[in-house]
């Protein structure tokens, strides 16, 4: 049976936005280096524009059937690079005020969890991402371009919110990394 002439061409367009979203890495990182309110509003804007990105590759993938080995290895590698990047990078301006123990703590929950389902896999177990993981990125998503902004714009106070939600997300972070350890504890210990 041939593939789809359409298919075909959207095979690799999913992995494309995956390694955008990695690529946006450094240029980030180097408009945080240098924290002035343009920098900091033009990471917020290539924060937001990788988010999108992740939204799309993974929908694309799904609705063309083209999920590969590829994607289902870089996809989350590039959530985690963005958002650890970010959140470093955060932790390092001068004016940031986030503190670092907060990010040691989300950092390290997602190198946990990434472990867990890399031992989990190893034995043929499958431990999928739940609703609360999904709400916890959002919510990261939200604090990252916050933070990023910084300063106050039309009366909002970017900073605020950001810790807003930071604080929310360290909260569903912790809790999610309970339930995923609740989760291999019973699947993958037995």
């Amino acid at each position: 049976m041939a593939i789809p002439k359409a298919t075909r061409r959207m095979k690799s367009v999913p992995n494309i936005l995956t390694l955008c979203r990695i690529f946006t890495v450094p240029l980030l990182v180097a408009l945080l280096s240098f924290p002035t309110p343009v920098n900091r509003a033009l990471a917020a804007f290539l924060f937001i524009l990788a988010s999108v990105t992740d939204y799309f590759d993974g929908y694309l993938a799904r609705r063309y059937e083209v999920i590969s080995s590829v994607g289902k290895l870089l996809d989350p590698m590039a959530d985690k690079l963005l958002v650890m990047a970010a959140l470093i990078m955060i932790v390092a301006c001068p004016e940031g005020a986030v503190p670092a123990w907060m990010v040691v703590i989300i950092l390290g929950r997602e190198i946990m969890i990434t472990s867990l389902r890399g031992v989990a896999s190893t034995q043929g177990v499958v431990i999928e991402a739940e609703e609360l993981g999904k709400y916890k990125t959002i919510l990261q998503i939200f604090a990252i371009v916050g933070l990023c902004m910084h300063y106050t714009y039309l009366s909002i106070d970017f900073h605020f919110g950001g810790m807003y939600f930071l604080w929310a997300s360290l909260i569903l972070s912790i809790w999610s990394a309970i339930d995923y350890l609740r989760k291999f504890w019973h699947a993958a210990v037995r």
